[in-house]
């Protein structure tokens, strides 16, 4: 498949994800058994918070079930009835961040999220949302249980997803207690436990979950092949959140669609963990009298010694590191499966500005 074709073929392969939104509303909103005149007002609700909460982003993770499922099941086994199933597969990895999404923010109070208002902040709202994320958590499964539960591959892809989830809230329990709220210990933001975080909060869900769902559904559930595949996920996960902390602060807020907090949110967030590793003793003083508060004055000032560190630079120079390394990942761990599933991947990442 050349250039073209491949640029054709995913475009083709976003139209059918998104257009399978409908029919995942549908169900979650229409099943008899589910939905009666008792529930009528819960479920109006229900199709708002999917609405609002599972459209508007890159579905990078999602689409990623359905790419890595063509590359991986023989063209013959691929009819209408298991596409279908792959769609709604990388639905429920979508469902599952936006679960995560819709508590973060409330947690992180955090003001915007995909170029919209975040959910909890909306009128009326408030925290009636975290019954609304509870309730796309459990729209994931009601999902599996729908479209798979007649595969051989529905208990993998059960407890794959649990899994994740709880790898995810260890991540995000690490995350929060490393930097409470109103207290700011910059002795905690270590390299050793910034890597601890990212791996539990980040790249289970966003990286190893979607291969690894095409890869059950696919019959791959050797324990051997699923090693493989981690060890390259894990690092491109790494590479992703470092993006990500990075995009933060000196990103785009109309490109990215998101305001960033981490400053005033007192993360453990790359860019502090190097600015502590480079710092002289003065210019750490700044950091202890200006980091984890929401006055803007104080943030530009975080903001301009991060900039004094040539962060921005040092960024640079780590995302080639890291882009180098995973290839060479790729190259020593993708067998038996495609390396093309794991070099798309890196190509949507790499030096991305979103």
């Amino acid at each position: 498949m050349n250039g073209n074709q491949k640029l054709d073929a995913c475009t083709q392969d976003l139209q059918d994800f998104i257009q399978h939104f409908s029919q995942i509303v549908k169900v979650l909103t229409e099943d008899e058994l589910e939905c009666t005149e008792e529930t009528g007002d819960a479920i109006t609700r229900l199709k708002e918070v999917l609405e609002y909460n599972a459209i508007g982003g890159k579905y990078n993770r999602g689409l990623t079930v359905l790419q890595a499922f063509r590359e991986l099941v023989e063209p013959r086994k691929q009819d209408a009835d298991s596409l279908q199933r792959a769609l709604t597969v990388g639905w429920c990895v979508e469902l599952l961040q936006a679960f995560f999404l819709v508590s973060d923010d409330i947690m992180d109070s955090s003001l915007t999220r995909r170029g919209k208002i975040c959910w909890y902040q909306k009128p009326g709202i408030g925290l009636d949302a975290v019954n609304d994320a509870l309730l796309l958590e459990a729209c994931l499964y009601r999902l599996l249980k729908f479209y798979c539960r007649e595969q051989p591959y529905y208990l993998n892809l059960i407890e794959l997803f649990l899994q994740s989830s709880y790898r995810t809230e260890i991540g995000q329990t690490l995350d929060l207690i490393t930097a409470p709220q109103g207290h700011v210990d910059l002795g905690r933001y270590t390299e050793k436990r910034y890597k601890s975080i990212v791996k539990y909060k980040t790249t289970f869900y966003s990286f190893y979950l979607p291969i690894a769902a095409a890869m059950y559904m696919a019959g791959i559930d050797g324990e051997k092949e699923h090693a493989n595949a981690m060890k390259i996920l894990l690092e491109m996960g790494e590479f992703f959140q470092i993006q990500d902390d990075y995009l933060d602060l000196f990103g785009d807020p109309s490109v990215t669609g998101k305001v960033g907090t981490d400053i005033q949110d007192n993360k453990c967030s790359w860019l502090v963990v190097q600015c502590l590793q480079r710092a002289t003793p003065q210019q750490r003083q700044i950091l202890e009298e200006n980091y984890g508060q929401k006055d803007l004055e104080k943030v530009a000032r975080v903001k301009a010694l991060y900039e004094e560190l040539d962060l921005p630079a040092v960024f640079q120079k780590h995302e080639e590191d890291s882009y180098i390394r995973i290839q060479s990942l790729i190259q020593q761990n993708a067998a038996p499966l495609p390396p093309s599933i794991f070099l798309d991947l890196t190509k949507k990442i790499y030096k991305r500005r979103k």
